[in-house]
Parts: structure tokens; sequence; C-alpha cells
């Protein structure tokens, strides 16, 4: 009897952690992943959007391959900025949050991955959310420039 309480705790806990709700703004089917040069995404594009990026509403798309390539997807977009005031910076995956439904899931269900990005030399912090699952226009957030390097 107990292991039938615990059973249905434990499936009542994981179903009751997906939202029934899609509450992502800025999916786009039809969207196309960006060219790759130099090991990056070719952003050529600025979102006039504070929210996209820092907003889980309104994350980073990604979801142009299988969501095991999503980290690789997720480096390129990296590699495809600088900060603001064209400086160097680092970032480190944090949290993964905001669980959502998806059919592009196998598990019918998709999440977020935060990650907190550090400019240097000053050491200003922000989070922004990325969705590999979904696919969105890739454009450069508020906060950043678009890397036009030739490295």
């Amino acid at each position: 009897m107990k292991k039938i309480i615990v059973l249905g705790l434990v499936c009542f806990t994981l179903f009751s952690c997906v939202s029934t709700k899609l509450t992502i703004k800025n999916i786009d089917d039809t969207a196309v992943k960006p060219a790759i040069k130099n090991n990056r995404f070719v952003i050529t594009e600025y979102s006039s959007d504070k929210k996209y990026g820092y907003d889980p509403d309104y994350p980073i798309n990604l979801g142009f391959n299988k969501e095991s390539e999503g980290p690789k997807n997720i480096q390129y977009f990296f590699n495809a900025l600088l900060g603001e005031k064209k400086e160097k910076f680092t970032f480190v995956k944090i949290e993964t949050c905001c669980p959502f439904p998806s059919k592009k899931s196998v598990m019918g269900a998709g999440t977020l991955d935060i990650y907190e990005v550090t400019f240097e030399p000053s050491g200003k912090k922000v989070q922004l959310y990325f969705n590999v699952f979904e696919k969105g226009k890739v454009m450069c957030p508020k906060g950043f420039e678009i890397n036009t390097s030739d490295n």
C-alpha cells in the first residue's frame, strides 16, 4: 500500500510541474536557422524588444535541430555576440526552469535554460533564457553587439 501511495505522489509531482499552457510568445515555426561562419551564428538583426532573451515568455528560441544539439547552438549564439561596448564576456548555465508543453520534445515537454553572462572587466551580470525545443527569429538582444570580426 505504501508503494502505491509513494508512486502516486511521485507521478503527481512530475505531472504537476509541467505547465498545461504554453506562455512563450515568440515561437515561429517558419524561422530559419542562421548560417554558421567562424564557429558562430551569422546574426544580422538587433531586437527592439527589451524582453527578448531576458524574460521567460520571450526566450531566445534555438530549436532548429535535435534537442541534443541545443548546447552547440547556444555556443554559436554567444560566439556571435560582444558586450554592449564590444567587451568580452563569459557565460555559464545556472538553471533549468519553466516547463512547457512541446511536441518537439520526446518527453512532450520542454524547459528553458538560464545562462548567466558576466561582462569583462566590469563584472556586470545578466541572465538570458534559451529555448532549445522551439524555433524563433534569432536576433541580438539588448545590451549586446553583433560580433563582426573575422576571427
